[in-house]
Parts: structure tokens; sequence; C-alpha cells
């Protein structure tokens, strides 16, 4: 691979870092490429990219933002890459999902908003809520608190779909 290739894989590496809420190391050896697209299929379906990079440009980019002591550790054998944007929990739950069928493919660890999660913490991501789960929760517990009085229900809710949308149109 030519250096302008490896430099701009970097910076692409380093550009999806910056722009996900959640980053997972998973290995794969070993899974057949029928399994791998269905894997990937799973990801795409949920919004999540999964990008096979080398273990080598995966650092050069980590190092660029400042990361490379969080998930240094984890780039050892064949590594792919789960960039969770929306979500980052939606990686975690396909990954149990899929593994639970496929040997294969094995979680190295995971990075959230800057918490580093380590191999044995699968099961407890995979459990966590959404945020659409938390958003529908914190509507339901608004709705609660307030149906005694239906016109202020209409309003909080009004307000809070009107909040929730604005925070929406300024992360685009």
């Amino acid at each position: 691979m030519k250096r302008d290739t490896k430099e701009q894989i970097v910076k692409e590496v380093a550009e999806t870092i910056n722009k996900s809420q959640g980053i997972y190391l998973t290995e794969f050896q070993g899974l057949s490429v029928a399994k791998m697209a269905e894997l990937r299929r799973e990801f795409r379906n949920v919004g999540v990219e999964y990008r096979v990079v080398k273990n080598t440009l995966i650092k050069k980019a980590l190092k660029d933002l400042g990361m490379a002591d969080k998930l240094a550790p984890g780039l050892t054998g064949t590594t792919a890459l789960a960039f969770g944007f929306d979500d980052p929990i939606a990686p975690a739950k396909i990954i149990k999902k899929f593994s639970k069928n496929n040997d294969a493919l094995k979680f190295k660890m995971a990075a959230i908003d800057g918490v580093v999660f380590g191999a044995d913490s699968l099961p407890l991501l995979s459990e966590m809520l959404t945020k659409t789960e938390n958003v529908g929760r914190a509507a339901g517990l608004i709705n609660n608190i307030v149906s005694s009085v239906p016109m202020v229900v209409n309003a909080v809710m009004r307000n809070l779909v009107y909040a929730l949308d604005q925070v929406a149109k300024q992360k685009q």
C-alpha cells in the first residue's frame, strides 16, 4: 500500500472516530465471507459503520487524536472497528447477538464518549438502553407526573418534542 493511501486511511479513520459516540474493536478471524457480509448488513441496518483497518493505521489515527493510550491494548490480531454514530450502544447489541452463533467474532474493547470498556464489558453494554429508549422512558415519566392536569401534559410534551427536534437539527 502506498504512503499517500495509508495517510488517507488514517485521516478517514480519525474523522470517523471524531464523529462517532461509540467505537468498538472486534476480532473477526475465522468468519466466512458470507457471515462477514451478514454482520455488515446488520450493522448497516442500525446506522453503524463496520470497517476492517490495519492496526498500525488505527494506532496512527488514535495518536493523532490523543487517544492512543486508551485503545492500544485492543489492537492485536485482526481488528475491525464498529462506529456508533447516533446510538453508541447499538454496536454492542449486534456484537453480542451475532457472536452467540458465531464464535469467530470476538469483542475486544470499546470506547463510549471517552470511557473505555474492556472485553468483559460486552454483556453490560448490550443491556444498556438506547437513546431512543431513554427518551421514551423520560417522556413516559413526564407524562405520568403531570397526567393529573391534561393541559399541562400537552404543553410539556409539545415542548419536549420541540426541544428534541431542535437538538437533532443542531447535530445535523
